[in-house]
Parts: C-alpha cells; structure tokens; sequence
C-alpha cells in the first residue's frame, strides 16, 4: 500500500509499505477513505519529538472496514468508521475511569506512572512515535485498527466524510479544554492560538454556552478564519504578548478571563532570545504562551491546556500559580468519553466541522502538504489528504 512515513526532521515521504495485518483477534483493518495532518503531528516532523526508525504517521483517519478479528462483535467488514485518537483496552483502570489516554494495557513496552521524559508514557496513540507505542497511523491506504470494540464509531451514510473526520482527534481535544474549563454559562473563554484545536476549543465554547469567546494568534489570516467559522472576537499577539493580557483585562472588567486554553504547545513563534534562554537552560520549546494563559485568567480561574509539552521547564510561575488559585488542567484529551455527545451535535446540525479546511490533497503530495502545514504557506489551516490520490 501507499503511506506517509516519517524519516526524520522534516523527512515525510509518500512510500510503498506492507499491508497491515490483524495481529490480535480484537483487531479490524480499515480502508481510509480521509485523513488529516494534526498539529501535533508537526511536532514530530519538526524533530521536537523523536522517532528514530521509519513509521507511518497520523492519528486523525476514517475509513471501510475491510477485515475483521474473530472476537469483534461490534463492527462488520463494510462499515464506515470514524476513530479516536487514543488506543485504548476498554477495561483496565483508567479507560473504566474515562481516561483512554492513559491506558495501561494498549503501550506496554514503554508504559509507566512516572510520565518521564523518555520512559513511563501514557497510552498508545496512532502514528505517534515508538514512546506512545509504535503503532503505524492512518496516513496511509490502510490501517490496523486494535481493540476495534473500544475506540472505532460507526457514522451516518448522509454525512460526508469531512463532516465527521474531526470527531477523530481536533474536536474532541478541543471541546475537552472547555470541558476541563469546566463552562456552563455566561463566561468568558479565552483561547491562546487559532490553530484547528483553537478553532474547535472556541466551537466547543459557543456549545457549552460561553458569554464571550475571544481567539489569540500571531498570524491575520489564521485570526480570520477564527472570526469565519467560529464567530469570535479575535486579538493579534505582537511581540512579548504582555499587551494580549492588557486587551484580555481590559475587557473583563480587569478581572481577566473565567478560562484559557492553551493551543499551541511547546513549539510557539519564537525570537531569538527566546531561543538563546531555551539552549541556556536545556529546555526544548518554550512554555511562553502557557505563562500568557496563567497571567491573562483571572484569580480562581482555570487555565486547560492542549498544547504538547513533552519536556520541563525553569521558572514554571508557581507563585503566581498559588497567589491566584488558578487550576491547571490539561494532558491528552479522553477522546472516547466525548466522542458520542459530539458526533450527535454534528448529525443534529448544531455544529459545522469542515469549514476550517483550507487544503484538500492527495496523499501523493504529503511532503507538500507537511511543509505548507508548518511553515504556514498559503494560509493553510487544515489540510485533508485522500489516500487513493
């Protein structure tokens, strides 16, 4: 089959691999008919997360399913699935306790309580590196798809597949931070980074009843997709950011925002003192914009964060931590537990998914596609990849 492997930093070729096999009897393999480049996939293509062997990336992958292990029981050769991004068992500890991400059964080899930096991780994830498993994504014709009853959804044959795709990965992280930001009603919701996740974290606000949803980001185009799909107010980060917090305070009374989200990550624009002070300390990335989001929520706020921070930090604001009474919350979203009440908002039209995408391609032109991703070329946003192009 055809698939996008990943060779090293910014070394993502379209190559001929191996079928998938079923490996376990609870395994399908899926023909992918959409799949999508994921902001945490760059992190990855950027070096910043290592994998040294060749492997097929994406987690963010829908498709027919094509072949089935002999325990499956609830899926059938010929059913159109959308699946989560975590691999989960189903019914170790923590997927009993909706916390698919931290599976003990589905990443043995490198599983632990610690969540150290290069040993003891969470659970598998699709595509996403030796550390998190070492399963080959869905960036490719075909995929083996394991514990096929847990993770994989059966959707409706009148949407597309671009109207589900993101039930995969983005939407749920997304409506995850606003869930940890735990939103009700009336608040105002500030979201660091207008990236898909920010796209889909200021969608989830508007469904959990936000007052004010206000999205930051340093690029205009990225800001106007923002105010496009998810009818925001928008502010430009410039510069150090300190005058984000000022706007942010200033339109909430000086009080700061009821919840921030974080977005973005350990991988943010960057100059080069900001780069001088990470090789001084030994850091990888920066946690710049997470300082942003605990000085722009107000005192007994909640800061949730999306973004992948792989690594620590000198100088984590812990004071200001404790002197606010901020709450931190934030890792890999539980995708299984929201997956059921999103996919149900997208059938009953209360929520549009595709209209962040900016690029649909084939699969053919995945190294183009990874190169305009994250450089941010032709104001891309989204990129969709057909696998059989």
């Amino acid at each position: 089959m055809k698939a996008a492997r990943i060779h090293g930093p910014r070394s993502v070729t379209y190559d001929t691999v191996d079928d998938p096999v079923v490996k376990e009897n609870s395994d399908v393999i899926l023909k992918v008919t959409a799949t999508a480049i994921c902001g945490s996939d760059l992190h990855i293509y950027s070096g910043g997360l290592p994998q040294p062997r060749p492997m097929v990336l994406g987690h963010e992958f829908m498709g027919i399913v094509e072949e089935v292990g002999s325990t499956v029981t609830k899926l059938k050769r010929g059913d159109r699935v959308v699946v989560p991004f975590p691999i989960a068992c189903g019914h170790c500890f923590f997927c009993a306790n909706h916390l698919p991400g931290h599976c003990e059964n589905s990443n043995p080899e490198h599983y632990g309580p610690e969540g150290g930096l290069l040993k003891e991780k969470g659970g598998a994830l699709f595509g996403y590196t030796d550390l998190y498993g070492g399963y080959d994504g869905g960036q490719a014709q075909y995929v083996r798809v394991p514990y096929a009853d847990v993770g994989p959804r059966i959707v409706p044959d009148n949407l597309t597949d671009e109207q589900v795709l993101f039930l995969t990965d983005i939407f749920p992280t997304g409506y995850s931070g606003v869930d940890w930001g735990e939103v009700k009603g009336g608040e105002t919701v500030a979201i660091f980074g207008a990236g898909p996740v920010g796209l889909m974290a200021a969608k989830s606000a508007w469904l959990r009843g936000a007052g004010r949803v206000i999205v930051i980001d340093t690029l205009p185009y990225r800001l106007a997709k923002a105010e496009a799909s998810a009818a925001c107010e928008t502010i430009l980060w410039e510069g150090d950011g300190k005058d984000v917090i000022e706007k942010i305070r200033e339109m909430t009374q000086g009080r700061g925002a009821d919840v921030c989200i974080e977005a973005v990550g350990f991988e943010p624009d960057r100059t080069l003192l900001d780069r001088a002070k990470a090789v001084i300390h030994l850091e990888k990335g920066s946690p710049k914009v997470l300082e942003a989001c605990m000085s722009a929520v107000r005192r007994g706020g909640i800061v949730s964060v999306l973004g992948v921070y792989p690594t620590t930090y000198d100088n984590f604001p812990i004071g200001q931590f404790f002197d606010k009474g901020i709450t931190l919350k934030g890792g890999q979203a539980p995708a299984h537990k929201h997956i059921d009440l999103l996919l149900q908002y997208v059938v009953e039209g209360k929520v549009k998914l595709d209209d962040i995408i900016t690029h649909r391609l084939p699969l053919s032109q995945v190294s183009h596609a990874y190169k305009i991703f994250k450089e941010k070329e032709e104001d891309c946003v989204k990129v969709v990849l057909d696998p059989w192009k």
